[in-house]
């Protein structure tokens, strides 16, 4: 065999650990990934484990105490950061309000967003806004997807009360990757905090938490881990810690003494959280991140996702009713596109009709397109069919 089918058949062995891709095309993994079986299994066998010695008692919590632990570790592998920099939450959005409700706002504070951010953290900044008489502005990062400069945008859009920059590490619509080091330096020079919505880039980048100069960086294990739903975290550098207060709190983040009275926060990420983690879910990813090491390193796994996504953004491009958001081969997973016909509710009508094939890509509204995520073990077939189908699609509208 050459090395080529090698890989392949390896690739394939691999795949068959993902039971959802069995009867399906999939090209959601920005919305939701597809749980491993080992995952699922780890988390059964963890609740009946815990079951079985407990569930409350002091032998069910010295065998808890280190898998939360283990879950940490694992996060903090991929991310390139020590493990008492981690918050271990639900999601997303739980992270964001962590970091945002966190900082003491006065009156005429500024707050900075791109204008391609999540609707949850736009909310969450119009709410400290009219709390608070904090002012909300955005900075137009959309246009740079195939020209400009975001850290230039961001820059100018920066004023000397801003207290917090809130952008998304790989723009959710777009697929745009942002130039983090660069962002950071230019938010320190100003004092301002940086918070980074991690969505689409924890499981589909290579990451270096340390290095990046973030002050926040909220992800979930969800989407391009293949975790269960429910799990997620947030990274706080430790010189922005300090000044991060606890919104939420409880007995996780506390020391306490020996009458069990509160005495001060802990001092490191667990200061964030608040009482009861769900083990067998934190274990579930510590599985699912195992299953995507043994196909390579964060890097390795990166080089295949962006090979795959420039295969499918160059099979989009040369069809004539498509028209593909980047002008260039995508940096990330995520490829998006519109029809060139611009008929109502195009996209939707798209999705559907592929949905109704067993292919699962997703709309988007600000820009009305359509989203296909891909992940370092799609494979080149799956991506002709897709692009077959949208012909097919076309070829219907077009009679």
């Amino acid at each position: 065999m050459t090395s080529i089918s090698v890989a392949l058949t390896r690739l394939h062995r691999h795949r068959e650990q993902f039971p959802a891709l069995a009867n399906k095309t999939y090209f959601n993994y920005g919305g939701q990934g597809p749980m491993p079986q080992g995952a699922m299994d780890a988390i059964t066998q963890t609740q009946a484990h815990i079951q079985h010695i407990g569930p409350f008692g002091n032998e069910a919590y010295r065998w808890i105490a280190p898998q939360i632990e283990a879950t940490r570790g694992a996060i903090a592998s991929e991310l390139n950061i020590p493990t008492d920099t981690i918050t271990l939450t639900e999601n997303v959005t739980v992270g964001c309000n962590i970091a945002m409700w966190g900082i003491e706002w006065r009156a005429g504070d500024h707050i900075l967003l791109s204008d391609c951010e999540h609707p949850g953290v736009i909310a969450t900044a119009q709410e400290i806004c009219r709390r608070f008489a904090v002012e909300v502005s955005t900075c137009p990062l959309k246009a740079t997807l195939n020209e400009g400069d975001p850290v230039t945008v961001v820059a100018q859009h920066l004023r000397p009360s801003t207290r917090l920059v809130v952008l998304s590490h790989v723009l959710w619509n777009t697929g745009q990757v942002l130039p983090l080091d660069k962002i950071s330096q230019v938010c320190r020079d100003n004092n301002s905090a940086l918070l980074i919505d991690a969505a689409q880039s924890v499981g589909a980048l290579p990451l270096n938490l340390t290095e990046l100069g973030v002050d926040f960086y909220a992800f979930t294990g969800h989407k391009w881990l293949c975790g269960p739903a429910g799990v997620g975290g947030l990274y706080v550098r430790p010189e922005a810690r300090e000044n991060l207060k606890p919104t939420f709190i409880g007995l996780r983040g506390l020391i306490v003494d020996s009458q069990a009275q509160p005495v001060n926060w802990l001092p490191d990420g667990r200061r964030y959280e608040v009482s009861t983690l769900a083990c067998s879910l934190y274990v579930g990813l510590r599985e699912a991140i195992a299953i995507h090491q043994q196909l390579g390193t964060s890097q390795e796994r990166y080089e295949q996702i962006c090979h795959n996504s420039e295969y499918l953004w160059r099979k989009l491009a040369v069809l004539g009713n498509v028209k593909c958001l980047r002008t260039s081969p995508p940096e990330s997973g995520i490829v998006s596109f519109q029809l060139a016909n611009n008929q109502p509710q195009a996209s939707f009508k798209l999705v559907q009709f592929l949905e109704s094939q067993k292919l699962l890509t997703r709309t988007i509204a600000n820009p009305d397109c359509i989203r296909a995520s891909v992940h370092y073990f799609t494979l080149e077939s799956e991506i002709d069919l897709l692009v077959e189908t949208i012909q097919s699609f076309c070829k219907k509208q077009d009679q």
